[in-house]
């Protein structure tokens, strides 16, 4: 049965929700591999307007987009330029696109690495054309990132800064125009500015993704704004 997008947005936050608590319990993120995929693959089918695979070992592909194109999703949580992932030449015939996707641990929430047709990805693999091939992160991280076309849900203005939420949860900051990262330490100045609590109601820090959203309704609310209550409930929160 295809998801819907509505669905394919809560399970991605609670998927999310459970990666962040493995990370608070102390499990590396690179022993959650299979979590990873998951959320990779959710996250793809997102920003395709696409469906999961109809098999569960579907050969080659993870997602099959709006537009039909057969996608191969590759999650990792490797930061740096280190690591690689990997291929199955003899599958790639069954593979219009690629999407490789990184969790950033720090800011949680998914990046972009690549996403581009099969053609322009296979110049990239390295290795047997018979066996398994491999793409080395350092090759997709010095290269310029595609930014997919995501929703924006919310935005507000204060002072210099632009703060927006994505449809995925992603929180972006702006100052005067220019792309700011790692965002939560902007966030957690406003928060202070604001009276916005670091806390949630069990005691715990807010992520990346909570206290923005947090940031953005107390904005809102100071300048009267008007918010998307809900179209991103979940994402990232531990109490949903």
């Amino acid at each position: 049965m295809a998801l819907t997008q509505m669905q394919i947005i809560q399970s991605l936050g609670e998927a999310m929700s459970w990666f962040e608590r493995e990370l608070n319990w102390g499990v590396p993120p690179t022993e959650l591999r299979h979590l990873c995929g998951r959320i990779g693959e959710l996250y793809a089918a997102l920003i395709t307007n696409g469906q999961m695979a109809t098999e569960v070992n579907q050969r080659g592909y993870d997602v099959v987009s709006e537009s039909g194109e057969r996608i191969s999703v590759k999650t990792t949580a490797m930061m740096g330029l280190t690591g690689h992932v990997t291929f199955n030449s003899r599958s790639l015939e069954f593979v219009d696109r690629v999407i490789v996707l990184r969790m950033n641990t720090e800011e949680m929430q998914v990046e972009t690495l690549l996403n581009a047709l099969i053609a322009d990805v296979r110049p990239l693999l390295t290795g047997p054309t018979e066996g398994n091939q491999v793409l080395a992160l350092s090759r997709l991280i010095e290269r310029r990132r595609v930014r997919s076309d995501i929703a924006l849900v919310n935005e507000i203005v204060i002072d210099h800064y632009t703060i927006r939420e994505l449809e995925t949860g992603t929180i972006e900051v702006e100052r005067d125009g220019v792309s700011i990262s790692p965002v939560k330490p902007v966030l957690r100045e406003l928060a202070a500015r604001l009276n916005v609590s670091l806390i949630n109601g069990k005691g715990n820090e807010l992520n990346t993704r909570q206290l923005g959203t947090q940031v953005i309704r107390a904005v809102a609310a100071l300048i009267g704004g008007k918010m998307v209550p809900d179209y991103s409930a979940g994402l990232g929160d531990e109490e949903a």
